[in-house]
């Protein structure tokens, strides 16, 4: 029987009898080659080609609808001199194809800007100059980013919880309670731990099997742990496309991933500068050629992510630990899932995984502009109030805006030391302060102790 592992859906099932799902493609007429140049030669033809690339890289399916009605050619016609194009202009890449062929890519007019907009993010501009980011809270946003991409990493793959109830989980440090739970936990240690240590080593085959231990703790049998995916595992990737449950990828043979599972780690360590490569095109790149090979039985689009992280923090992408991309990319989970068949069954061209990926760090970086913002208006209202009358710290500040802001707020001892990565010592001397201001009250709930607002915190900031 097939073991079906879904990273759409996060599901393991046995004896799948779905199709597998193939990209629509044009039939072109026998006159098409000809068509070519009548089309080169027509003033509009860059018009044509423009279509197809802005705002997004698309598709025959998606084309052929934005393509319209046209008097001279058919939306078949004008899709070959697209792909032509596309062709002609495409570069190769070092990740090989089982068909012995290798994928290629565009680098899009768009790109350059794009990439540049991420560099300056990445070189903490925005922080440096608006002195946004202090030490205090540098950990408080350090700890947000780690939270929420754990979670949404996670949740891509089928852990069935909601953000609060897992926040609070990893806030609060409770033990897991379910497979769902513990996926969340894992990923939050292993991005972690690729902030604090993995991020300075060289990646082999025991690092790729560290961190795909801890990823799959507890959620994978040990006998599929510390080994490579076998061809006897009968995995498959599937998930619901269109509303319907299809097979969207078949990784390659056990013999063509040992071949290659050592390109890629040579590749992710390579930092020969006449062979450059921009930093987030590779760790996209390394991000896809996971999900392709597909090494473990389980886990793999966990690893595929934690490894775009580890290899943007090697190459000096700092300020990304404070991005959750999976966030972003949970928002439109099928467009995710897309861009791989994409860029697998359209000539194999990783453009489609590029351009995704790419806009999707942009969107990040803006909600991370936006947080940031929100954050200021946050601590104006706090020094309008509180603040004048008692000290308070960064992290002070923001525990009560956050205690007279939700709807049932409390704060334990090391769910202040979690979501600030401080000590439980600067946490307790933390609450204690503000417990003695009055403005919060501790009160045990079962083998814990909780602080709550008090009424005359509430009476103090009744602006909110």
């Amino acid at each position: 029987m097939n073991k079906i592992t879904s990273e759409m859906t996060g599901e393991t099932i046995k004896g799948s009898s779905a199709p597998k799902y193939f990209i629509e493609k044009p039939t072109y007429p026998d006159s098409i080659r000809d068509d070519f140049f009548s089309i080169m030669n027509d003033p509009e033809s860059r018009k044509y080609h423009d279509l197809s690339t802005s705002p997004n890289y698309i598709a025959w399916d998606k084309f052929r609808h934005k393509i319209g009605t046209n008097k001279k050619f058919s939306p078949e016609q004008i899709w070959f001199y697209v792909r032509q194009l596309r062709k002609f202009s495409s570069r190769p890449t070092v990740l090989k194809a089982e068909t012995g062929d290798y994928f290629n890519w565009n680098k899009l007019p768009a790109m350059e800007a794009s990439l540049h907009r991420i560099d300056m993010f990445a070189g903490g501009r925005l922080f440096n100059e608006t002195d946004k980011l202090s030490s205090s809270k540098n950990h408080t946003y350090l700890s947000r980013g780690l939270l929420e991409e754990a979670i949404a990493s996670s949740q891509l793959e089928g852990a069935h919880t909601t953000r609060k109830a897992a926040r609070e989980m990893l806030i609060q440090n409770r033990e897991p309670k379910n497979e769902s739970e513990q996926m969340i936990v894992n990923n939050f240690k292993t991005i972690s731990r690729i902030q604090e240590d993995f991020k300075d080593r060289k990646l082999d085959l025991d690092l790729l099997y560290e961190i795909h231990a801890m990823i799959s703790d507890g959620t994978v049998p040990k006998d599929e742990q510390h080994r490579l995916r076998k061809d006897s595992d009968n995995i498959v990737v599937q998930g619901i496309i269109g509303g319907e449950e299809y097979i969207a990828h078949v990784p390659p043979s056990e013999k063509f991933l040992s071949e290659n599972i050592q390109v890629l780690i040579d590749y992710a360590n390579n930092d020969d500068e006449s062979q450059f490569t921009h930093p987030i095109i590779k760790a996209i790149l390394i991000h896809f050629w996971i999900g392709y090979l597909h090494p473990f039985t389980d886990g793999n689009g966990r690893l595929a992510r934690a490894l775009f992280y580890w290899y943007l923090l090697r190459k000096g992408y700092w300020t990304f630990m404070y991005l959750p991309i999976s966030t972003i990319i949970k928002r439109n989970p099928n467009q995710y899932a897309m861009a791989y068949i994409y860029s697998e069954q359209d000539d194999l061209d990783m453009t489609y995984f590029f351009d995704f990926h790419i806009r999707k760090i942009l969107l990040a970086i803006k909600d991370f502009e936006e947080y940031l913002d929100g954050k200021i208006d946050e601590n104006k209202l706090i020094e309008s109030s509180v603040s004048r009358k008692y000290t308070l710290n960064d992290r002070q500040k923001q525990l009560i805006y956050y205690l007279v802001s939700d709807e049932s707020p409390s704060v334990s001892v090391g769910s202040h030391t979690t979501l600030h990565s401080i000590t439980r010592q600067t946490a307790s001397k933390d609450l204690r302060a503000l417990e003695e201001y009055g403005l919060i009250e501790s009160k045990r709930a079962g083998r814990l102790i909780k602080f709550y607002p008090t009424q005359k915190l509430l009476d103090e900031t009744k602006t909110f």
